[in-house]
This record gives C-alpha cells, sequence and structure tokens, in this order.
C-alpha cells in the first residue's frame, strides 16, 4: 500500500465519531484503540498520543503507530505536526539518540518505507521520549515532543487488537 492511501486512511480514522472505536487500553499517555472500519479498509487499531504540552496549550498533533490487517501493513508510524510546516522544510524525528529523516506533507509525516517504521519502533522501545522538529510556513522552528512511557505497551496492545482480524 502506497504511503499516500495510508494517510487517507488514517485521516479517515482521527475523522472516525470516538463511539465507532473501541478502547483497547490507555497506557500512560498513549492509548490504543481497534476501528471495525468499513468497506475495502476493514479494521484497524492503532496506538496514539497527543504530545506534551508547550505552554498549557493542548497541540492538534499526534503520533500513531497503525495496523490494517486487510491491507497486510503493520506498525505503520505516523506524525499530524501541530503547525503547517514549510514547503522545502525537513522533518526530523529525534528518539532518544538516534535521528530519522521524515517524508512529510503540509501537515503530515511518516517514514520511508517499512523498515524505516520498524526502526523507529525498535528506537522507540528504549528512549524516554521523542521529537519531531521541523520549521513552519514563517519560518520558525518548532517542535512537537512525546514522553514514551505506555508506548511500547500501546503498541502491542494495538497489534494485538488486530491479530485475530488477519
Amino acid at each position: 500500500m502506497s504511503r499516500i492511501a495510508a494517510l487517507l486512511i488514517v485521516l479517515l480514522m482521527v475523522a472516525t465519531p470516538a463511539a465507532a472505536r473501541d478502547s483497547l487500553g490507555m497506557f500512560d499517555r498513549w492509548g490504543a484503540f481497534r476501528d471495525p472500519g468499513a468497506g475495502q479498509n476493514g479494521p484497524r487499531c492503532y496506538a496514539i498520543a497527543r504530545p506534551a504540552k508547550r505552554g498549557g496549550r493542548v497541540s492538534s498533533g499526534f503520533a500513531s503507530v497503525g495496523t490494517w490487517p486487510r491491507n497486510k501493513v503493520r506498525g505503520q508510524v505516523h506524525f499530524r505536526l501541530s503547525r503547517s510546516r514549510a514547503d522545502k522544510a525537513v522533518v526530523t524525528l529525534s528518539v532518544g539518540e538516534r535521528r530519522f529523516t521524515l517524508v512529510a506533507g503540509r501537515s503530515d509525516a511518516w517514514a520511508a518505507d517499512p523498515r524505516g517504521d520498524a526502526a523507529i519502533i525498535a528506537a522507540m522501545r528504549s528512549a524516554s521520549s521523542m521529537s519531531i522538529q521541523t520549521s513552519d510556513a514563517k519560518g520558525r522552528a518548532f517542535a512537537d515532543s512525546y514522553p514514551l512511557r505506555g508506548a511500547a505497551t500501546a503498541i502491542d496492545a494495538a497489534a494485538l487488537g488486530c491479530a485475530r482480524l488477519r
């Protein structure tokens, strides 16, 4: 499945009414959910978190790791940035000591391929925090930071939530 198709699925996932989702658990700041889905996309499961508050403000961004059994996708990393990025701004994810350059749209970012997803998830399992950095349309640098306590458990719960649906 192409990254653009996956991005569209994530956007639909976020737009789906909360009542359609089954909670698989909350693990510190990370939640795991199963969305039964409909049509060709079928069920999907994901771990998701919002970035840490900055200046008391809740961000519109999020980080997620999704699984779509019908599309044979497992452990796909996706970020919604808290601000729109500048057209040519590089998006860098820092997970502990590791750095990853992400593929990005105006407001979203993701790994270039499944191998990148796996490397990011492996880094997330051993780090205490991650942050995604870029510049906005006005050229101002910004970062969205995520504590990772509970992330590994939420990722595992999401994977297990869709394991029987394969």
